[in-house]
């Protein structure tokens, strides 16, 4: 946030065009859509580039495109996580949390995590950064306005000092007041990452550094006599900041710093190797580095969270986790693909530096650390029209991070028409380390499990790809299910959850109107007790897109987005723990309206949008979670914008 000297380096730059390619399915790939016609696109970036030059790269190896289109799928992931949030229930202010209108278990960590799952919506992990490759510098830039006052200003710069050195600094800063008291959001997150590989191709490393820190204030929602003030749209609280919370002096903080290295080295390749049916051979390293703490204050306690003897809160506990892993990698015919195996060692320490509440006589050990070896191996192989992908990964022994992970996919793709993806996993993990271990000033906060079981979660997944529509199915497993009760203390299922998810999204159109239609159907049959989520989740956009003024400048989209969930016992969020738990009182499930018009200069996107709209006719009745209203009718306004020296 208070590095805004990035933004006079991204000044700098001027624009160009760039040689696109016409016809490319959904518009995604095209990097200068409004100059898309019936005939043909001829737009000049310098001559010797084009959009394929312009690459993403994940941590997967995924190659993408830098993509500048103006697209439905765009107005979905403009928010300031930068992800469609559909599945997702957000709170009224930006920066803040998600309440889960559905989960996904396809693709589980190994290990478990610090915990304070409601604080990391924003947290980049290391699967969250990209590396490019870039024929010239290449920067953007997002801004949207907040709410009452701040906004999302996100930019990144990249640039390749030859075709296999690549450098480029990230950084997002959000700053939102909110429309109720005590709900400041305020996080920055930095990244910077490079990739080299030598001439000869043989060595190849990248990394990247990262520094965050999500601040927010905490309101503990507003008071249960303010409910039906907001309910029954009493005129003397449309003034939000008029109603009363339930903490007026809470603050929260997720800040982390890492370091991330990854290398190889080909020991011989199929140019110099004797037996050309063994190629590529790869020795690797990974070394990750990562501290995070949580801290919560409070410059005066309060009744909310229970008794305590403290007169102030400044609660912090802190979180290491060092991985190292080797690994050998190779192709054969023989395996008809790719084959790895690795070995790695993890040290991890969470906790806290001393007893914090001794009134209470539960925590005998504030921390938990020690050391893990794991071992495992990845397969991937291509038959035809069929790709095959395996990985297992087994951490032996008893202790904290102990368990198992063996995932394997199959897909088959029919060129462009369609594709078919089966996947089933097996995973075996202990519960997050704020369920087994956590202290507080406030005595009812304050627990050591050290009989809880693994967590041990089977699923299955089904999904089609088409030029119609897309659908996916799973069904998932989950034994030793862990969860945070109505008084949020953390405990196990004895009954195992069992959840059914059916998912699928196609788009209509009819000239120059399209329908754009995500539906998702969901059942728990056991475990509903303590896993709980709507059955029905609807998101409809109906949009009009058309060209503006001689010469085609200018290309719109405008329409209206309706969502609707239906009515189920949504979790309640602690902000202490920043965590949702269980509660049995209160049901929400409601409609909203979203009008939004959005248009594209070039390789500028500009974005208008009126959320929920229908704030203004329907009942007042849109809640986040039990206490926590939804946003009013708010007009948003924003833009994403690229440049290429």
């Amino acid at each position: 946030m208070k590095k805004t000297f990035f933004l006079l380096l991204f000044c700098c730059t001027k624009l160009v065009s760039q040689v696109i390619p016409i016809n490319q399915g959904n518009g995604i790939n095209q990097l200068d859509s409004t100059f898309i016609n019936k005939k043909r696109t001829k737009v000049l970036l310098s001559g010797k580039t084009k959009y394929t030059d312009y690459k993403i790269i994940s941590l997967k190896n995924d190659t993408t495109y830098i993509d500048t289109t103006l697209t439905i799928l765009k107005e979905y992931k403009y928010n300031f996580l930068r992800k469609d949030n559909f599945e997702l229930l957000a709170f009224h202010n930006q920066g803040q949390t998600f309440n889960r209108l559905g989960y996904d278990f396809n693709n589980l960590s190994r290990f478990p995590t610090m915990g304070m799952q409601a604080k990391h919506f924003n947290y980049l992990d290391v699967d969250a950064i990209n590396y490019y490759e870039v024929p010239t510098p290449t920067t953007e830039i997002l801004y949207r306005t907040g709410l009452q006052q701040g906004q999302v200003l996100e930019t990144l710069f990249t640039l390749n000092f030859s075709k296999r050195f690549n450098v480029g600094i990230q950084y997002k800063g959000l700053r939102s007041l909110g429309n109720y008291r005590n709900s400041l959001a305020s996080h920055g997150n930095f990244t910077s990452f490079f990739s080299y590989r030598n001439t000869s191709e043989k060595y190849r490393i990248r990394g990247h550094l990262t520094a965050q820190d999500l601040t927010n204030q905490e309101s503990g929602g507003i008071t249960n006599d303010m409910i039906a003030v907001f309910t029954n749209d009493d005129p003397n609280f449309t003034d939000r900041g008029r109603i009363d919370v339930n903490l007026e002096n809470a603050e929260s903080l997720l800040d982390g710093r890492r370091v991330f290295i990854e290398q190889d080295y080909k020991l011989f390749s199929s140019k110099d190797s004797v037996k050309k049916d063994f190629s590529n051979l790869k020795l690797g390293h990974t070394f990750s580095h990562e501290s995070k703490f949580y801290k919560f204050t409070q410059t005066a306690s309060s009744t909310f969270f229970g008794n305590t003897t403290a007169t102030t809160i400044n609660e912090r506990v802190n979180n290491k986790i060092i991985n190292n892993q080797f690994f050998l990698e190779f192709n054969s015919k023989h395996i008809l693909g790719r084959f790895r195996v690795d070995a790695g060692l993890t040290n991890y320490n969470y906790g806290n530096d001393s007893i914090l509440n001794k009134n209470v006589a539960i925590i005998n050990n504030h921390k938990i650390k020690g050391s893990a070896f794991s071992f495992g191996g990845n397969w991937n192989a291509s038959i035809k029209n069929f790709q095959l992908n395996s990985r297992v990964n087994i951490t032996p022994g008893s202790g904290r991070i102990s368990g198992n992970s063996i995932y394997s996919e199959a897909i088959y793709k029919k060129d462009s028409l369609f594709s078919v993806k089966g996947s089933i996993s097996i995973n075996a993990k202990s519960p997050n380390f704020n369920t087994v271990l956590f202290q507080s000033a406030y005595d009812d906060y304050n627990w050591q499990n050290d009989t809880f079981k693994k967590i041990n979660t089977r699923n299955i997944y089904v999904g089609l790809n088409t030029k119609w529509i897309n659908a996916s199915a799973s069904l998932t497993n989950i034994e030793n299910y862990t969860y945070f009760d109505e008084s949020s203390k953390p405990q196990q299922s004895g009954e195992n959850v069992t959840y059914l998810k059916i998912k699928g999204n196609n788009e209509f159109k009819f000239g120059k109107f399209a329908l754009n239609n995500t539906i998702l159907i969901q059942q728990v049959s056991s475990g509903q007790g303590v896993f709980r989520v709507p059955n029905f989740v609807t998101r409809n956009t109906l949009y009009y897109s058309d060209f503006l003024f001689e010469g085609k400048p200018l290309y719109f989209q405008t329409g209206v987005t309706f969502k609707y969930f239906s009515k189920y016992k949504a979790n309640a969020f602690n902000p202490l723990l920043n965590e949702f738990n269980i509660q049995n009182t209160t049901e929400i499930g409601y409609p909203t309206f979203d009008v939004f018009f959005n248009a594209q200069i070039r390789r500028t996107r500009i974005y208008f949008k009126a959320d929920n709209l229908s704030s203004m006719f329907l009942k007042k009745n849109y809640f986040s979670a039990p206490n926590y209203p939804y946003r009013d009718f708010v007009i948003r306004f924003g833009l994403v914008w690229n440049w290429f020296i």
